[in-house]
């Protein structure tokens, strides 16, 4: 592909994992969900096990590899790779309770684990590449989240109120939040049925008739029994409900999630940035594999103060969410019929447009796109975008630092 052009269409991976919705990336791409598959993430990036491919067919991956130029002089030196991965999410079904590794913990395990003979695509695998996982969600409407450990009155609190977690309260005042989480996780399955059970035959019917506030913990511990519940084996993540902040986020709404905080995302819509990684340790409410010891050696066990990001406006259109984290940066740009914006790449950009239709034009080169349509723009890149109709885009890039 010559480079005399800056920009290019850009088209993404969609991710069928059991927990996504049905129908919200259809719609948004507009496709047909002729088989009633889950859409759960579409992908807008250049991680390698699913690149977004350029209009030529190409993967950004490759087309990366080619003309590392692309990425400007400052990500090509820091980094060597586009440092981001851009998803939109759409969250049915709660996901696994998680954790993601520093920088220096995934490199360092990664090379274990390979030492180990473990298939990077083996289903035990807890490392599949050696990056740190930083991550950002902006809420695209009603938005609910488990994130990081309440303040321990708060914890106190939420763990008196059920009568089968009496046993926690001495042991968190006495061990804190690693010494109650490590007795919770390690616990023989029999004593997590034999707890957890009653509770469950308490709520669950509650949550059947409509009765339950999604505020509260027993709300989302019902649905969590409903969906990873196995025979004999009651999922050990529905402690953690009550052990953490639940989040209630509107659309617009922004929340950052550092290696070593705990969460999972319970229902919602979402646009998420993060560093280009795979990288999950998983804490329960989930089919898939959990290693608590390799958990339990990146958490952070103290209280997670939430903190909502609310964006900084750039300009009239753009308004940037900054985070601590040197890989990403993530911004929404918001034009009304006819207007018209202009703007610079300083490495490779990724716009998605959620809502409306514009034309984007960069040198000689100008792509129409509509709702679910995707670009990517070269480092140097001189973009104006004008709108059709009222448009709503998000843009990932890397921060830039003068």
């Amino acid at each position: 592909m010559e480079l005399k052009n800056n920009i290019f269409r850009l088209n993404g991976k969609l991710q069928h994992y059991q927990w996504g919705g049905f129908d919200y990336i259809p719609r948004l791409l507009g496709m047909d969900n002729i088989k009633q598959q889950p859409f759960a993430e579409y992908w807008l990036g250049a991680h390698v096990n699913a690149p977004a491919v350029l209009e030529n067919g190409e993967t950004l991956h490759h087309f990366i590899q080619q003309h590392p130029e692309v990425l400007g002089k400052e990500v090509q030196q820091q980094f060597g790779r586009l440092p981001y991965l851009l998803k939109i999410l759409d969250v049915k079904d709660m996901l696994s309770i998680q954790v993601h590794p520093s920088k220096s913990s995934a490199e360092k395990e990664f090379v274990k684990e390979n030492a180990s003979g473990t298939a990077l695509d083996a289903a035990n695998r807890n490392y599949k590449d050696d990056n740190h996982k930083p991550e950002l969600m902006f809420a695209l409407g009603e938005f609910w989240l488990l994130h990081g450990f309440s303040h321990p009155s708060k914890l106190i609190d939420s763990i008196s109120l059920v009568t089968e977690f009496g046993f926690m309260i001495p042991v968190f005042k006495e061990k804190s939040y690693k010494g109650l989480y490590e007795l919770l996780m390690t616990m023989e399955q029999q004593r997590v049925n034999e707890i957890l059970q009653p509770l469950l035959n308490r709520i669950v019917p509650l949550y059947r008739e409509n009765r339950l506030s999604k505020e509260g913990p027993d709300f989302w511990a019902a649905r969590a029994s409903l969906t990873y519940d196995m025979p004999g084996k009651i999922d050990r993540g529905i402690f953690s409900i009550y052990l953490f902040n639940i989040l209630h986020l509107h659309k617009g709404d922004a929340i950052f999630q550092d290696a070593g905080v705990l969460h999972a995302y319970l229902e919602g819509q979402n646009v998420e940035i993060m560093a280009n990684s795979d990288n999950v340790l998983r804490g329960g409410l989930t089919p898939k594999h959990v290693d608590v010891p390799e958990l339990m050696k990146h958490v952070l066990f103290e209280p997670t103060i939430p903190q909502l990001i609310k964006g900084i406006k750039v300009d009239g259109a753009e308004t940037k969410f900054p985070t601590p984290a040197p890989d990403f940066e993530l911004s929404c740009i918001q034009l009304a019929e006819k207007q018209s914006y202009h703007t610079q790449a300083h490495s490779i950009d990724i716009f998605i447009l959620l809502n409306g239709s514009i034309l984007v034009t960069s040198n000689d080169k100008t792509l129409e796109l509509g709702q679910g349509n995707a670009f990517t723009a070269i480092a140097g890149a001189d973009i104006a975008l004008l709108a059709n109709t009222n448009a709503e885009l998000y843009r990932a890039s890397v921060p830039f630092h003068h």
